[in-house]
């Protein structure tokens, strides 16, 4: 039987700590692998293996290419292929260093030819609106991975946060109902497990998804269940495409507000580009996909967090493309566009989702209506819209 491996990850050390000891107390021949990064500047990561009653193995991996996550990545599989060697092992858990991220792990382990069988990421609730507000380069955090890593806290956390199909809690007393909901609402299809001082609470989970593969562990608590579910990471990739991403919908309780706007006409590129920084800055967390009206061929990402926006091509929209190029595209991309599909515009469409406590919903939806190209210059047709001016080349490096 293929190794099952488990990702725990999260920038909040202190309860991915509890997840992973609370798994390893949990699942008898369960051991824990950890590269720490923190000691990159010295030259070397340093990985220890350990089970419930401590570590088994402490050394050292060589940097590669004067990268940190690259020399994790060259030593993550061997490392596991051993562990998988040894039939006493029945879970490995791969706990991440605080800013690697679970998704370009996850599909390491998965190209390696192991089984990854969940991925989760550990959150304290009264740590997540600092988190996502905070726009520090992680170099500034000692936070880097490697020299050339550019990424934020905020857009750092946000992927952690909204890559993994399960959470796990910590039982703050400093977060509050507002933080809380807030968590609810950025990532609400997750499956979230408490923790309590290093323990997790509830009753075990004994639906059918929480069954573990035979010969595994009884599922004595909600997390074993979670690390056994199972997990499809080239699904999962596909869903992160902006295209067909399962955005959050509209919600508003506790002092939080998800507003979601959608709409089919395109962007005026100069009026979009001069409300950029009004845009970004008006909520914790937006996301989503739109389109500007000099071209008309792009699908446009929108990622913004921490008051920084990243806005990026993600390839063509769908309707842009031949009939026969479709085959060549992931089925969830197909199905998405087909039911989103509209007869003038194909799958093209603004939808932008924003995420905050005290969120201005009437003045976010005024200001994005504003941008909109006018009923005089959408009737002037794309030829036209096609000479408007290039403001977001720059942006875009094009």
């Amino acid at each position: 039987m293929s190794l099952p491996v488990v990702i725990v990850g999260g920038l909040h050390a202190e309860v991915r700590r509890a997840t992973v000891a609370r798994l390893l107390a949990d699942v008898p021949g369960s051991v824990a692998l950890h590269h720490d990064l923190a000691t990159a500047a010295a030259g070397t990561v340093v990985r220890t293996i350990r089970d419930s009653e401590g570590v088994l193995f402490a050394g050292e991996a060589p940097l590669v290419n004067d990268c940190a996550c690259c020399a994790l990545r060259e030593d993550l599989v061997p490392e596991l292929l051993r562990l998988a060697d040894d039939p006493a092992t029945r879970l490995a858990v791969v706990e991440l260093w605080d800013s690697v991220e679970p998704r370009a792990m996850a599909e390491v382990v998965a190209a390696g030819g192991l089984t990854v069988t969940g991925v989760i990421t550990a959150v304290d609730p009264a740590l997540l609106l600092p988190c996502l507000g905070n726009g520090d380069d992680l170099a500034e955090r000692g936070l880097a991975a490697a020299a050339t890593d550019r990424r934020t806290v905020a857009d750092t956390f946000a992927r952690q946060l909204e890559y993994a199909p399960v959470l796990a809690v910590a039982n703050s007393p400093e977060a509050d109902d507002e933080d809380r909901e807030l968590l609810a609402q950025l990532h609400p299809t997750a499956r979230r497990v408490p923790v309590r001082g290093g323990r997790l609470g509830g009753p075990a989970d004994t639906s059918a998804r929480a069954g573990a593969p035979e010969p595994g562990p009884e599922p004595r608590s909600p997390l074993v269940a979670a690390a056994f579910a199972g997990f499809d990471v080239e699904a999962a990739a596909a869903a992160q495409h902006p295209a067909c991403a399962l955005l959050p919908a509209e919600a508003d309780a506790h002092g939080v507000t998800t507003f979601v706007w959608r709409r089919r006409r395109p962007f005026h590129p100069e009026r979009l580009y001069a409300a950029l920084e009004d845009l970004t800055c008006a909520a914790a967390r937006s996301r989503g996909r739109f389109w500007l009206a000099d071209k008309p061929d792009v699908l446009l990402h929108w990622d913004a967090a921490g008051g920084a926006l990243c806005v990026e091509s993600a390839g063509p929209w769908l309707a842009s493309l031949p009939d026969a190029a479709w085959e060549t595209l992931p089925p969830v991309r197909r199905a998405a566009a087909a039911l989103d599909w509209h007869p003038e515009h194909g799958d093209r469409r603004q939808h932008l989702v924003f995420t905050s406590p005290g969120l201005d919903r009437d003045g976010l939806h005024e200001l994005l209506e504003s941008c909109l190209l006018t009923d005089a210059e959408y009737a002037a047709g794309r030829d036209a819209w096609k000479r408007l001016p290039p403001a977001f080349d720059t942006l875009l490096e094009v």
